[in-house]
């Protein structure tokens, strides 16, 4: 059984973004997010499953150079005198307590928004026979978003973002990008809520509910949102 669910899941890839300390713990860093500290428990309930079915764990984290020579431009300016955001060897640049890479997993390095820029990523999932893409982690609307339109581009059959283990600032924010990219995506890529779509009584919405739960079973986290695709953007609640 166990060699079967793990068979089922050898060509899907789980992406961790950004889940360090410099931006999702309060306590270390004045740029971490809150909404990034509330769903730590989720992204480990989702990484302990992914794990579980033989999915390949990624951990996309950010560690730059004291000297800032190798962020984006308009983040130099918070470089200076040997210190700075997400440090190799810093305590920022470190995982979320409770975060752990092991054996299995792969550990990438970016130093811009999405995890495929100038990295060797999409060599290491190709390589590894991973066709599908299952994305957590911050921000929504700048790594998370880049990452999964440059997956989409790059021609990955299944794009899923949990929507309650990924975070922005605040909701609004959390909840507009997710209006974007689920109305704006090429074929193939999917934004759903860890329980997928509720299936209410219309028939559009049954319809997608069991074409998308046909197609992908990934279930790891109790979801907090519903979208209904059948409306416009603005119905998002």
């Amino acid at each position: 059984m166990g060699a079967t669910v793990a068979s089922k899941w050898s060509d899907t890839a789980m992406l961790v973004i950004d889940m360090q300390k410099e931006f999702v713990d309060p306590a270390t860093s004045s740029l971490a997010l809150l909404a990034g500290k509330a769903i730590l428990p989720a992204v480990t309930e989702a990484v302990e499953l992914a794990r579980g079915r033989g999915i390949f764990v990624v951990w996309v984290v950010r560690e730059h150079d004291s000297d800032g020579r190798d962020v984006e431009l308009f983040r130099r300016r918070f470089y200076s005198g040997g210190k700075g955001p997400a440090m190799k060897g810093s305590k920022g640049a470190e995982l979320a307590d409770g975060l752990v890479i092991k054996e299995q997993d792969y550990k990438l390095v970016k130093t811009r928004f999405s995890s495929f820029f100038a990295t060797n990523l999409d060599s290491v999932l190709k390589t590894s026979g991973i066709k599908n893409l299952v994305v957590v982690g911050v921000q929504t609307p700048n790594c998370i978003r880049q990452t999964v339109f440059d997956a989409v581009a790059l021609d990955y059959e299944k794009v899923t973002v949990i929507v309650d283990a990924t975070a922005a600032a605040n909701q609004e924010i959390h909840l507009g990008e997710y209006s974007l990219i689920a109305y704006s995506s090429t074929l193939g890529l999917v934004w759903l809520g860890p329980n997928l779509i509720r299936a209410r009584n219309d028939k559009c919405n049954k319809k997608i509910y069991n074409e998308y739960n046909k197609r992908l079973r990934f279930i790891p986290v109790r979801n907090k949102f519903t979208h209904d695709r059948c409306t416009k953007p603005e119905s998002i609640h």
